[in-house]
């Protein structure tokens, strides 16, 4: 039991669904119906994701990214390329995997140019970086895949739509990095060899290639919404499996089980006739508020799962989500992820972090939560 509490204690998101889930069951009692209204598909394809980003991960994918870090001298310039690497590479890899790529290569970046001082702002805008950026793909983040998923849009539709936010976004992060090297902006640093990219071994070339195609086919599930995804999910895993099966070990079902318990109790609400209609009243037309003030109560994946069915403004709701991550560190589970890189380097700042990483954020929230508000106001 004690293993078990420490666990729980360690995934405080996993810990709050499996208590909604809980709950759930008194609310409307488990059925054959409440099984089939959970989101398989959804779930199914998070953890294609999930597992071949973890082969990325063990076979160093990124490395050539990587050693082009190393070699930039100019703050401006490192600072930049960190962001904004986090802020594309979100798009397609999910913003949660981004940060735990270039995150700690920040940290040692700046720590072998003696310019830690740096690393908080930084990171900060890396969190932004991640969460705006991932935005404009279906596949970005988690709460993406499920609306993108349900909404029944095209991809192009999709992604033409978070647009016009996406690149405000972009000018609005450059400016951020500026404005951090006012004093000197050809404030440079000398950070030696790149040894810490690490090597591509030969022999592995093979599984570097089978991943990227693993990958394709990944997106081109997620993309074509085939209704062929558990036979893919199916080849997803055999060939993991013939890869590497310590990869299967590495995927993340700590998220795919919190998934699953938030659908559980997403469908058992929906399912109860007085709290449905509630929320029916109470959510349509306020999409863009409750998704930001609901993400700060249980983040913006579970609250995706939880008001999807209310929402009539799928656009305001996707907005709200994607924006909730900038209002607190709970808003967006890639923040948390965000703190837990960090105070394992600095366990003594972990206020620090949360002071730091707040004040930027609320500012850049206060830039683009209007945009973005009235934007939404035209349906996805």
């Amino acid at each position: 039991m004690k293993k078990i509490f420490s666990f729980l204690k360690k995934e405080p998101m996993l810990t709050v669904s499996v208590l909604a889930a809980i709950i759930a069951m008194f609310i409307t009692p488990p059925s054959l119906k409440l099984l089939s209204d959970i989101d398989w598909r959804t779930l199914g394809t998070l953890f294609m994701m999930l597992t071949v980003l973890e082969g990325f991960k063990t076979e160093n994918i990124f490395r050539p990214l990587l050693k082009l870090a190393g070699g930039i001298r100019s703050m401006v310039a490192l600072s930049l390329f960190l962001v904004f690497s986090v802020f594309f590479s979100s798009m397609f890899v999910t913003n949660d995997v981004s940060l735990i790529i270039f995150v700690p290569l920040t940290i040692i970046l700046f720590r072998a140019g003696d310019k830690e001082h740096y690393i908080l702002p930084v990171i900060s805008m890396e969190n932004i970086a991640a969460i705006r950026g991932s935005m404009l793909t279906p596949f970005g983040s988690p709460q993406n895949l499920f609306i993108y998923g349900q909404s029944g849009v095209s991809a192009w539709r999709f992604i033409s739509y978070m647009f016009p936010v996406w690149i405000l976004s972009a000018l609005l992060l450059a400016g951020f990095v500026i404005c951090l090297y006012h004093k000197d902006v050809k404030e440079y640093t000398s950070i030696g060899d790149a040894s810490f990219t690490g090597e591509w071994q030969p022999e592995r070339r093979g599984r570097r290639i089978a991943y990227l195609c693993i990958f394709a086919i990944v997106i081109t599930v997620i993309v074509t919404r085939t209704a062929y995804w558990p036979i893919a999910a199916l080849a997803v895993g055999l060939a993991v499996l013939v890869i590497d099966r310590t990869i299967l070990l590495k995927t993340d079902y700590v998220l795919l089980l919190t998934f699953l318990c938030f659908f559980v109790f997403s469908s058992s609400i929906a399912g109860n006739p007085d709290i449905s209609t509630f929320l029916g009243h109470a959510v349509s037309r306020h999409e863009y508020a409750w998704s930001i003030l609901l993400s700060q109560l249980i983040s913006n994946v579970p609250a995706a799962i939880v008001l999807y069915p209310f929402a009539d403004n799928h656009g305001a709701l996707l907005y709200g989500l994607d924006s909730a991550g900038l209002c607190s560190l709970i808003g967006s589970l890639a923040s948390v992820i965000n703190y837990r890189i960090y105070v394992r380097e600095y366990p003594q700042n972990g206020g620090k972090f949360i002071k730091v990483f707040t004040l930027i954020s609320l500012a850049f929230f206060a830039l683009v939560a209007v945009p973005g508000y009235f934007i939404s106001l035209s349906p996805l």
